[in-house]
């Protein structure tokens, strides 16, 4: 019995979407709940999964086509066999067992996960020794083929670059679609700087606070909470501290209403190969250092795997971006709308800094504070900055809430 393919029923906030990949091909066969295609919309990338044991029938929409919410894609067929081709008649004595054809093309089974490694990684399926479940190939298999082949190339010399056919003078360029997420993150990124009276204040704070503090309680908060603490959540807890103080900076925009918000969802910028998201830390005044660590780490691991979900990165109040993990010494970040402030911080770098008349060599980051003029005086946004500075070159100030 044949049933209908549907793209996912998209959030209000989501228009339409597009066919990003399609893990099954027609005839092939897929399980229960097995991805069987994913489909990318301007914020997150949803999957679609197979509703039983069966084949994919037809395909109707092909990758990159432009889908709207609970659009028929294909066709599936519950209950058949995955044979997409008929097989040939042979003598029974030639007939082999129903899973070599596969092995004997040197076709390998993967799991969805090892699939898209493998297509990321530029890996032949073929050559990855399976482990899994009646010789599947699993992700782990994959990632170990590849940690494999990285060893042996810096053992062996380099082999010479194959030489590529271009006329001389001619210039090579590759053009590509812009994804539906990166062209949302331009056009927001675009109104905003059309619409806000963008204006950037910047300071300079003294890690050395903190980074001894992270030294001498590294070791027992790791065994207390399983996880690292990082500079991550010491900006995420002065900041929420300091929105309390300065509630403008805690505000959006509504047309032309101003909106207080009485609560500190704070987002935390994270780029990955999509773009860059911003997922949101829920009522960041009640959770504490390891919380926040383990909620950024969560998010981190979802972003890279485009699993995060819209209602994570929705919302907000105030968003930190971190530009230092990739060697930013000073920038100005944009605002993310509808919020009226967004927080960079940046590179550590040691520096001689006059302390109490004598030169001392101490780790500085460079601190900015993009607010919208319109909602946020700079008296505020300098006071603000300043209160962050405050908090963590001395982290009592935060407990004490001084």
């Amino acid at each position: 019995m044949s049933t209908e393919i549907k793209s996912p029923v998209f959030p209000e906030s989501v228009a339409e979407g597009t066919v990003a990949t399609w893990h099954k091909q027609p005839g092939e066969a897929c399980s229960r709940d097995e991805l069987i295609v994913d489909i990318e919309t301007d914020k997150v990338v949803l999957e679609v999964v197979a509703p039983a044991d069966g084949v994919i029938e037809e395909i109707l929409k092909g990758e990159g086509d432009t889908v709207e919410s609970g659009e028929v894609i294909g066709k599936f067929k519950a209950g058949a066999a995955g044979a997409a081709k008929p097989a040939e008649s042979k003598p029974a004595a030639e007939e082999a067992p129903a899973e070599a054809p596969a092995a004997a093309s040197g076709d390998a089974i993967l799991s969805p996960a090892a699939r898209k490694l493998a297509e990321e990684n530029s890996v032949d399926p073929s050559a990855v020794k399976g482990t899994g479940k009646d010789g599947r190939v699993t992700k782990e298999d994959v990632q170990s083929f590849i940690d494999g082949n990285k060893g042996q190339a810096a053992a062996k010399p380099a082999a010479p670059v194959a030489e590529v056919n271009v006329a001389q003078g001619e210039k090579v360029e590759k053009r590509v679609p812009m994804t539906r997420l990166r062209a949302s993150i331009a056009k927001r990124l675009v109104d905003a700087q059309q619409t806000a009276a963008m204006l950037t204040t910047f300071n300079e704070v003294n890690m050395a606070p903190i980074m001894e503090l992270r030294k001498q309680y590294q070791e027992s908060f790791v065994k207390r909470h399983g996880i690292k603490l990082g500079f991550m959540s010491f900006f995420t807890k002065a900041a929420t501290e300091a929105l309390k103080r300065f509630p403008a900076v805690n505000a959006s925009i509504d047309g032309n209403d101003m909106v207080y918000h009485g609560y500190q969802d704070i987002g935390v910028a994270v780029s990955t190969d999509r773009g860059l998201v911003v997922p949101v830390l829920r009522d960041s005044d009640a959770m504490g250092l390891a919380d926040i660590e383990k909620k950024i780490v969560e998010y981190g691991t979802k972003a890279k795997e485009g699993k995060l979900a819209i209602e994570e990165m929705t919302g907000g109040t105030f968003t930190i971006t971190n530009g230092g993990i990739f060697g930013s010494l000073i920038s100005t970040p944009i605002l993310n709308p509808p919020q009226t402030a967004i927080l960079g911080m940046h590179k550590i770098q040691e520096r001689p800094m006059a302390v109490n008349g004598k030169v001392e060599i101490l780790p500085m980051m460079y601190l900015a504070l993009s607010y919208d003029h319109r909602m946020i005086d700079g008296k505020e946004a300098v006071q603000f900055l300043v209160a962050i500075k405050e908090m963590l070159e001395d982290p009592a100030r935060i407990l004490l809430d001084v």
